[in-house]
């Protein structure tokens, strides 16, 4: 439990590294970077049995032995560069270049960053790099996993179910793959535009494993699931979360229109306090 307050406070501190950064832009995806942010903050943070959940070392980017993070809703930048920074991989001040002109962090992750496994941003087609990539290590017998996020809009694109098809085929049991459904996308709900549902059923039918969790943003849920996800099953396995779209800046949260939009001057001077209330009662 104590390692679940540590991620809690780590989530909400790096939420707030998230809107100042995309606030200095005047430009970034707010709402996705906020609800993926508990899912990267478990896989880069979290522990099962004591042991790290991913492999990874900031010192040596690239390290054979690593595993793979491949953001394939690659607008959702903000949430890693700020984890990345977090960690070591490069200084923190960098995340008062996001965005700007030949800046290390763009718009959308590319693998020229330090910690950036996939340069990603066509929707889908990060997901199939990540598939491709955890083929070849599984083709080298090498115990490295994939893990691939996907949001729930993004399963609009035909190429993910073309390398659905294909993982289960290849039973490529490396890859991890994690839907952020937060049932919005930037031009409403999900459900109005272009149904997925049921996203369960739909990855189970083409021959996946699925461990649906009910509340993305509780580390309990996330952690018990990337633990049963670990677990052999000879085939890939898909981790369906229900999250909030802005989770964490109330008058954002649920909102389509904050999809790709930073705040403003007087929505910040109302969401960095509370965010760091919410920080200081976590002690």
């Amino acid at each position: 439990m104590e390692n679940i307050k540590d991620l809690q406070k780590k989530a909400t501190q790096l939420r707030i590294d998230v809107l100042r950064m995309i606030h200095k832009a005047k430009s970034g995806h707010t709402g996705g970077s906020l609800s993926v942010m508990d899912i990267l903050v478990a896989l880069y943070y979290g522990e099962i049995n004591g042991e790290p959940i991913m492999r990874y070392d900031p010192q040596k980017p690239g390290w054979e032995d690593q595993d793979y993070m491949v953001l394939s809703k690659g607008h959702a930048s903000p949430a890693i560069y700020s984890i990345l920074a977090d960690v070591g991989f490069f200084d923190k001040s960098e995340l008062d270049y996001f965005r700007q002109v030949n800046s290390m962090l763009q718009g959308h992750p590319v693998i020229k960053t330090p910690g950036i496994s996939m340069t990603t941003g066509s929707l889908g087609q990060g997901f199939s790099s990540a598939h491709g990539l955890a083929l070849a290590i599984n083709v080298d017998r090498k115990p490295n996993k994939v893990f691939a996020i996907l949001g729930d809009g993004e399963l609009q694109e035909g190429i993910v179910w073309e390398t659905a098809m294909a993982a289960a085929h290849y039973n490529t049991e490396n890859l991890i793959a994690f839907v952020d459904n937060n049932q919005l996308q930037i031009d409403g709900n999900t459900r109005t535009i272009m149904k997925v549902e049921p996203i369960v059923d739909k990855f189970e039918s083409f021959g996946w494993r699925v461990i649906p969790v009910q509340n993305g943003h509780d580390f309990e849920e996330l952690l018990f699931a990337i633990d049963k996800a670990f677990s052999s099953a000879r085939k890939p396995t898909c981790i369906v979360c229900n999250t909030i779209k802005g989770k964490g800046v109330s008058f954002a949260e649920g909102k389509a229109s904050y999809h790709g939009m930073p705040l403003s001057d007087q929505e910040m001077a109302e969401a960095i306090p509370a965010l760091e209330k919410q920080l200081a009662e976590l002690g």
